[in-house]
């Protein structure tokens, strides 16, 4: 697994171990970047949380390509581990926030971010459910993109947010969502 582009393009990034952690396949990735710069056009400062964040290739990436910013959110140790050691190996520490908790823990926001990453895992529901607890605590307002990983298979309907985008990538299914 390595970073797509930006500043640290090629940069190899560690997983953990097991099968607690599903990491977003470079592939999946690479579609997921090229259609939030299609609409973001540059992540130049942009603040942004991965959360259900494992390795955090997904925040790491964003980081590499220009923004400010971004919280990581995991529970898992082992992924916890992993990804502190890919964020020291970027010496990105001044960049990044880790909480070693459950998304939903999470509590109100001061202000909204520019970019909401979630891969939770596959057919668990954790990201709808994690999305409708953040629009209510602030985390996502009218300007926020949010992308959604799911199972290819998997229905996406989350109330009070539109659908701008999906793209299936081999067992993948990306989500890039709005405030409706």
């Amino acid at each position: 697994m390595r970073i797509i582009a930006g500043e640290w393009r090629g940069r190899k990034l560690d997983a953990p171990a097991g099968d607690a952690t599903r990491p977003t396949a470079d592939r999946t990735r690479e579609t997921l970047f090229s259609m939030l710069v299609s609409r973001l056009g540059a992540f130049e400062g942009l603040s942004v949380a991965d959360l259900f964040a494992g390795s955090g290739a997904l925040g790491l990436e964003a980081l590499s390509r220009g923004a400010a910013h971004c919280l990581f959110v995991e529970q898992d140790a082992a992924a916890i581990r992993c990804l502190r050691a890919n964020i020291a190996a970027l010496r990105a520490q001044d960049r990044c926030e880790v909480r070693a908790a459950s998304v939903l823990t999470l509590g109100p926001a001061k202000v909204p971010l520019d970019l909401v990453l979630l891969d939770p895992p596959y057919a668990s529901g954790a990201g709808i459910v994690a999305l409708d607890k953040l629009a209510r605590l602030g985390w996502v307002g009218p300007a926020s993109w949010i992308s959604l990983e799911t199972g290819h298979v998997e229905a996406v309907k989350i109330k009070g947010f539109a659908i701008d985008a999906e793209r299936k990538v081999g067992k993948a299914k990306l989500t890039l969502l709005r405030l409706a």
